[in-house]
C-alpha cells in the first residue's frame, strides 16, 4: 500500500503540479486511511469496500474531527480511487455511492476598508523590514494572491512598467493580475531602498526576504499580520487569507465583475468566487433603492 501513495503522491507532484503542502496534506490523510486499513486487516487497497469507507468516517467522528476535516479526508480518498481507476485499472470505486458530511456555508471573513487602510500603514518604512512588510501588505491587497504565491514570488514575475504580475497558483495555472499605482510605488521603493540591504549581496529571484537574506516564509509573514493587526486596534480574526477574501469583497461591493474576480483570485470554478457575493442588509437595500424602479 505504501507503494502504491507514493506512486499516487509523485503523480500529484508531477502530473498535476500540486504545490509541496497540498502534497504533505494528501500524504498526511491516506496515511491516517492506510493505519486505519491495518487495523482492521486489509492488506489492499483493492478490497476495500463501501462498509469499511463508511467505517473510517465514523472513525474520524469519534475521534471529535469536525465535519469539515472528515469532508476534506474524504475528498482526498475519493482522488485518490479516481487515480487508482484510471492509473491502476481498479474495477470498482468503494466510493462512488458515498456522501461527504452536509457542511454550513461559512462567510469568508473580511476586513473594513478603513481597516485595511489602518494595517497597511502600520509598518514603520524607515526601516528595510518595514519597508519590505508595506510592499507585501500593498500587494497583497492589491492583488488577492495567496500567502504562498507572494512569499514565492520571484522577479521574472513581475512586470512594474506594465503594472503586472504574473502569479502561479494551484495545478500550476498562470494568470495576469493587474499591480496598481499604490502597490507598484511601494514594490519599486522597497526594491531600490530596503531589499539590497536584506538581500546582503546574494543572489536569490525572490522578490520578498528576510533579514538573512532568505525568503521570507508563509508562516512568519502570518506572524507579521497578526502582529501589525493587534498594534493598530484590528481585533477580529486575520491572517493573509482574509486580506485576500477582503480583496474580493470590496471588488464586488464596488461593481466589479465575477468573472473578472474569479480570474484574478484563480479560482477554477465559479462557484467558488460566489461566495464573495454576499451583502449586508444595508448594501441590498442601498442597491435596492438605486435600482428598483419604485425603490
Amino acid at each position: 500500500m505504501r507503494e502504491t501513495v507514493a506512486d499516487f503522491l509523485a503523480y500529484l507532484e508531477l502530473e498535476r503540479n500540486l504545490s509541496a503542502n497540498t502534497v504533505a496534506a494528501y500524504a498526511r490523510d491516506l496515511a491516517d486511511f492506510e493505519n486505519f486499513l491495518r487495523e482492521a486487516g486489509i492488506a489492499s487497497f483493492e478490497e476495500v469496500g463501501p462498509e469499511e469507507i463508511m467505517s473510517f468516517l465514523a472513525e474520524l467522528r469519534a475521534r471529535g474531527l469536525s465535519a469539515r476535516s472528515v469532508a476534506r479526508k474524504l475528498s482526498a480518498l475519493k482522488t485518490f480511487y479516481r487515480y487508482l481507476e484510471l492509473e491502476r485499472g481498479l474495477a470498482r470505486n468503494p466510493l462512488l455511492l458515498v456522501e461527504g458530511p452536509k457542511l454550513p456555508r461559512t462567510l469568508p471573513k473580511v476586513l473594513t476598508v478603513e481597516e485595511v487602510e489602518r494595517l497597511i500603514k502600520a509598518p514603520d518604512l524607515s526601516t528595510p523590514q518595514g519597508l519590505r512588510d508595506r510592499a507585501m501588505l500593498e500587494t497583497l491587497y492589491a492583488t488577492g494572491m495567496r500567502v504562498s504565491e507572494l512569499v514565492r514570488l520571484t522577479f521574472a514575475q513581475l512586470n512594474l512598467s506594465a503594472g503586472f504580475v504574473r502569479v502561479y497558483g494551484k495545478g500550476a495555472k498562470e494568470r495576469l493580475i493587474p499591480l496598481g499605482d499604490l502597490a507598484r510605488e511601494y514594490l519599486e521603493r522597497y526594491l531600490r531602498e530596503a531589499r539590497p540591504i536584506l538581500s546582503q549581496g546574494r543572489d536569490t529571484p525572490f522578490v520578498f526576504l528576510n533579514r538573512h537574506g532568505q525568503p521570507l516564509t508563509r508562516q512568519r509573514f502570518w506572524q507579521i499580520i497578526k502582529d501589525y493587526a493587534r498594534r493598530v486596534g484590528i481585533t477580529s480574526e486575520i491572517s493573509p487569507h482574509v486580506l485576500r477574501h477582503s480583496f474580493a469583497t470590496h471588488l464586488l461591493e464596488r461593481g466589479a465583475d465575477l468573472r473578472a474576480v474569479q480570474m484574478m483570485l484563480g479560482h477554477a470554478s465559479l462557484a467558488t468566487t460566489q461566495i464573495y457575493t454576499h451583502l449586508d442588509v444595508g448594501n441590498l437595500r442601498a442597491v435596492h433603492e438605486k435600482h428598483h424602479p419604485r425603490g
